[in-house]
């Protein structure tokens, strides 16, 4: 039987709805807000080539993973949203996950190359949008 870090337990565990707004009473895991780890996650999402390592890890096949990953689509809504660096990358690829087709071409470094040629030319036309 393959075992968990305490980190991955937190993340998979079952939870029964979107962690509250933050605030000062919130209980803490290893000193985070699951709130915080819920954020801090969901964010990495938008780096295709962690999205590789979770294909290489298998993680991507684990039925709870999968169900965690579409319990994570509450951040595609307010007034979470308003906390993401980065809600284009992130929030595509959240649903992208939810794809098992994506899912299982992740693995694949063409794609990952892809998704990550597709990010720089979005960051450049924002740029030059913003500038002109």
């Amino acid at each position: 039987m393959a075992s968990t870090s305490a980190h991955e337990d937190v993340l998979m565990a079952s939870p029964s709805g979107p962690p509250p707004v933050p605030s000062d009473n919130e209980p803490k895991f290893g000193g985070y807000t699951r709130f915080e780890l819920e954020l801090e996650f969901v964010q990495s999402l938008g780096n295709p080539f962690y999205l590789n390592h979770l294909a290489s890890q298998k993680l991507l096949t684990n039925p709870a993973f999968i169900a965690y990953l579409d319990y994570l689509q509450y951040w595609a809504r307010p007034p979470y949203l308003k906390y993401l660096t980065y809600p284009g990358p992130t929030l595509k690829n959240l649903e992208l996950l939810q794809q098992e087709r994506f899912r299982q071409d992740i693995i694949s470094p063409d794609l990952v190359n892809a998704l990550v040629q597709e990010g720089m030319s979005a960051a450049v036309e924002w740029h030059r949008e913003t500038i002109a």
